[in-house]
């Protein structure tokens, strides 16, 4: 019998919680790690770092094309997808009027479109104890005006993966939608309007990819890192979401223009 060689792939791998995550799959039971992300000079230095299981594949993903590429190898090589991390995506605050068009279909198509489409290219090539982890976001619990385009991403992606969780239930794969609140990496903004922001609650990369890896391995639709982003699903779930905006804007008050 063909012994198929183990994979997991991983988009948005050259920084932040992908980079977390990449780190934690060479201690895995997989032959190789897909690598993906945009930046190669980023990947290859990861390349050189957690060596040649790690193949490193540059390419923007909010283009379908890209993702069409991703699905032609899987059905050359016919490899078993162990893990699928959906990390790749974009964050950006500000008001509806200061997005392009051009920006909104990105966001909308790199957050959800190519989640969703990954998840389709890689499902056939899963086995019992194959596990998807879409990376969410706290701010998905609740409308955020002034980062209104990310949260409904996010929004997205919690309810699609919950729901596909259960759909896979019967084929023995697990999918996890992972809710960080504010996550300490270089891609966070650090001054908005030239003011620094503070971040209530925040935590490294690797606490996050360790806690979702840890909650995937256990068949948890949903991992959530923090006591203080747990106390903050609790209070939205709890208060009606017109309280819970205006207490977001009031935080955000000094930020804005």
């Amino acid at each position: 019998m063909e012994v198929k060689k183990r994979i997991a792939i991983i988009t948005g791998a050259s920084v932040g919680i992908g980079r977390e995550f990449t780190r934690l799959m060479v201690r895995e039971n997989v032959d190789e790690i897909w690598a993906i992300a945009r930046n190669q000079t980023k990947l290859v230095a990861l390349k050189k770092e957690l060596g040649d299981r790690v193949i490193a594949i540059s390419k923007d993903l909010s283009d379908p094309e890209a993702v069409r590429s991703i699905e032609n190898m899987l059905i050359e090589e016919k490899p078993v997808v162990a893990y699928l991390i959906n990390n790749a995506g974009i964050a950006r605050m500000g008001a509806c009027s200061d997005f392009t068009i051009k920006e909104v279909e990105e966001i909308v198509s790199l957050n959800c479109t190519t989640v969703a489409t990954l998840c389709a290219v890689c499902i056939p090539f899963m086995q019992a104890g194959s596990r998807i982890l879409n990376i969410s976001s706290a701010s998905s619990f609740q409308p955020l005006p002034y980062l209104n385009l990310y949260a409904a991403t996010k929004a997205f992606v919690r309810s699609y993966s919950r729901a596909l969780h259960t759909e896979l239930k019967s084929k023995k794969i697990t999918v996890t939608a992972v809710c960080p609140g504010w996550v300490d990496t270089e891609l966070l903004m650090k001054k908005i309007n030239g003011k620094k922001v503070k971040f209530p609650g925040m935590v490294s990369a690797g606490k996050v990819a360790k806690k979702a890896l840890k909650d995937a391995k256990r068949g948890k639709d949903m991992s959530v890192c923090s006591l203080y982003v747990k106390n903050e699903h609790v209070f939205t779930k709890l208060m009606p979401q017109s309280v819970s905006m205006a207490i977001w804007l009031w935080g955000i008050r000094k930020y804005k223009k």
